[in-house]
């Protein structure tokens, strides 16, 4: 399975991927437009290590990819956002991790048509919903899975919830992650809530390849920790 971290980039070396990172590409603003160039599996803040070392660290065997799209400060264009994104989906990778969004309602159609170039071609997008309340792309679209955190400090327990946007609740309060220059921290926020779903959906797929993104989110409503009655 490949799983692509569309972030602020993945740091190669560093002891939570398990030399699992075969790909580093960055969207680099050339005289205004955005453009896929090579990188040498950096991070330029450490937001992108951390999920990947999430992902890593639950699923082992999954090849990750990494688009650098954010800079040092953790912030980046929406227009470089739907290239690394599209690059993900014509690659393709399996699944796609996307811990930041666009609030841009200008984008909006572009991340909308992408949505739909990943469904059809069973590139699962799970994407954090923002952390502030409001509309933020692509999380809103029905064949994405948006997460969002709950506190439980169990990597594998998880929440469906029937009355979208936010369908899904992982681990993303007091986690601890990996972070550049091969160290740890701890971090708070659906960001680090949407790699555990992203872990999950590419342990499922390894064993049933065909689903398509909506059965993958069946399988994920039907094994959800939610209360069922006895």
């Amino acid at each position: 399975m490949t799983v692509g971290i569309v972030d602020s980039g993945v740091e190669a070396d560093h002891p939570a991927l398990r030399g699992r990172l075969i790909e580093s590409v960055a969207v680099e603003l050339r005289d205004g437009e955005p453009e896929l160039v090579p990188d040498d599996g950096t991070d330029l803040f450490g937001h992108g290590t951390a999920c990947a070392g999430i992902v890593v660290g639950m699923a082992p065997e999954v090849e990750i990819v990494s688009v650098r799209v954010l800079g040092s400060d953790l912030k980046g264009k929406g227009a470089a956002f739907a290239v690394g994104l599209d690059h993900m989906i014509e690659r393709p990778v399996n699944v796609a991790n996307l811990s930041l969004s666009s609030k841009s309602e200008a984008m909006m159609p572009v991340f909308y048509d992408l949505a739909d170039q990943a469904y059809f071609k069973r590139v699962m997008l799970v994407s954090a919903v923002n952390n502030v309340v409001g509309p933020s792309y692509p999380s809103l679209f029905s064949s994405v899975f948006s997460v969002a955190a709950h506190s439980e400090p169990d990597p594998w327990r998880f929440y469906y919830n029937p009355n979208p946007p936010v369908e899904f609740g992982a681990w993303g309060m007091d986690v601890p992650v990996a972070w550049r220059g091969g160290g740890q921290t701890v971090g708070t926020g659906n960001s680090f809530a949407a790699p555990h779903i992203t872990a999950l959906v590419a342990l499922i797929l390894s064993k049933h390849p065909g689903l398509t993104p909506f059965e993958m989110k069946a399988v994920l409503a039907a094994i959800a920790d939610n209360e069922r009655p006895a």
